[in-house]
């Protein structure tokens, strides 16, 4: 089975201070146009989206110098903080509006972990992030898991390829047939 875990976009919550995404229709068929066509305004951490170092590291990776491999591959989905700090995944999905500590952020750079997703539009404070994007921990906000049982799946969720930017939305599956 494929689980979108990805928010619609025009839909989706904003963080506060965010550019609120907005599409623009610049042709309309109905109108006599021959095609339909719409222009996109948005934050790049608008929606489901994934953190580049450089949000918060000076001269950190943007998404496009970004290890796509963090982005794809087998991940475990958990319930809770002690579900997250024991399991030996490198890709973990954390269920909740949860934003992390920096005790939990600490704990956590003990671990392989390459990619942490959460479902609020913000894995924490401005040091936590800094945290696990200094040791280029890809950050994965804004997923939805509803629908999604705890358990291992595969994950596809690369970001859209956004020269030099600090992070870029990304559509998102899990997929339960991991072999």
């Amino acid at each position: 089975m494929i689980y979108d875990i990805t928010q619609e976009l025009f839909g989706s919550l904003t963080y506060p201070g965010d550019t609120t995404p907005e599409r623009i229709v610049v042709r309309r068929m109905e109108d006599g146009e021959l095609y339909n066509l719409s222009d996109i305004k948005m934050c790049a951490h608008n929606g489901t989206h994934v953190d580049a170092p450089r949000h918060f590291v000076r001269d950190g990776k943007s998404i496009d110098e970004m290890d796509l491999n963090a982005c794809i591959g087998t991940c475990q989905v958990c319930s809770d903080i002690a579900a997250l700090l024991s399991t030996e995944s490198e890709r973990v999905l954390l269920r909740g509006m949860k934003e992390l500590d920096e005790d939990i952020a600490q704990k956590l750079l003990s671990k392989n972990i390459k990619l942490l997703g959460i479902e609020g539009q913000s894995i924490g404070s401005a040091s936590v992030h800094h945290m696990l994007l200094s040791h280029e921990i890809v950050l994965l906000e804004g997923i939805r898991l509803d629908g999604v049982a705890d358990g291992t799946y595969f994950l596809f969720a690369a970001p859209m390829k956004l020269g030099n930017c600090d992070g870029a939305p990304c559509r998102a599956i899990l997929l339960d047939d991991v072999n």
